[in-house]
């Protein structure tokens, strides 16, 4: 269905939203009064939409998301699954230091262990809830110790601009290979923390120059619209050629092509769990009527 509407042939990655529910209620989560819905794939389910993948658009990897995803009652199941059939397997987690036996379980079907921060201790735990900064880094740590290679997630808010370069410095010492920033979206929870969002995009410049100028080995990757030139509204939805990076199911199954489109209720796609087949539902707002541009990734030059 993919290619016959939207020419897509091939398609990297997954992000497969296991599940709503999750053990946070962060200021600027997407998702917003979802987190208090039970909608979650189950196991069937979750293989069925791996297959679908791997099948027909010769999926490579795949990223276990939530909610979540260590709250997934089938966690090692689908990972185990995911690594069976051949994907590269990610997960991102919030790190909490409850999950241990669960990391445990999961590392052997593992290729990257990825835990969200949100800045230094203080931001971090304003943004999640106190003692979470502590605990995330505790994680970090078992992770690096179980010979997981280990990244980091950052969204990028108003007060935590100034943490990064620091944050980063930390997460290398740790063992961190990777910190991917995110710029905020004024969707879900955010909508209602509309103080978070970095309004002068000016500032963007002084966050790079602060990167290059503390001379990091981990490798920091950004979203192009944390870039001291924006990139624009430009539609590219990352499909050249056929080929597209990333998809991801939300867990009512609804597909969004656009990371800009996620938690917006504009998807064209869904996932037929019964069927176990794409549907598509054009509307007159999807994220294809309405154009909405994908994220560009870009590494962040060092000195």
């Amino acid at each position: 269905m993919l290619d016959q509407v939207a020419g897509i042939t091939r398609v990297r990655m997954l992000y497969l939203q296991l599940l709503y529910r999750c053990n946070y209620t962060c200021k600027h989560c997407f998702h917003g009064e979802l987190l208090k819905e039970p909608d979650q794939f189950e196991l069937d389910e979750a293989r069925s939409i791996l297959d679908h993948f791997r099948e027909v658009y010769r999926l490579d990897a795949v990223t276990l998301l939530g909610g979540e995803p260590l709250l997934y009652p089938h966690i090692a199941e689908v990972s185990a699954y995911a690594k069976q059939i051949g994907l590269d397997v990610e997960i991102c987690t919030n790190g909490h230091r409850g999950f241990r036996s669960r990391i445990e379980a999961i590392a052997p079907s593992i290729d990257k262990f990825r835990v969200s921060l949100d800045g230094l201790m203080l931001h971090h735990d304003l943004i999640r809830q106190r003692g979470s900064f502590e605990g995330a880094i505790e994680m970090i740590d078992l992770a690096v110790g179980l010979g997981l290679t280990t990244g980091a997630t950052m969204t990028v808010t108003d007060s935590t601009l100034d943490d990064v370069a620091p944050l980063a410095r930390m997460l290398e010492e740790h063992g961190v290979t990777e910190l991917k920033l995110h710029a905020l979206r004024l969707v879900g929870n955010a909508a209602k923390h509309p103080d978070l969002e970095v309004v002068d995009i000016d500032r963007y410049a002084d966050l790079h120059q602060q990167i290059r100028e503390a001379c990091l080995g981990i490798q920091v990757i950004y979203d192009s619209d944390l870039s001291p030139e924006p990139a624009g509204e430009q539609c590219s939805n990352l499909v050249a050629g056929g080929w597209l990076d990333r998809i991801e199911s939300d867990p009512r199954g609804a597909l969004t092509v656009s990371c800009k489109a996620v938690g917006r209720d504009v998807n064209a796609f869904r996932w037929d769990k019964a069927e176990q087949v794409i549907r598509y539902e054009p509307r007159s707002d999807d994220e294809f009527a309405a154009g909405i541009p994908d994220v560009v990734y870009e590494t962040a030059r060092v000195s």
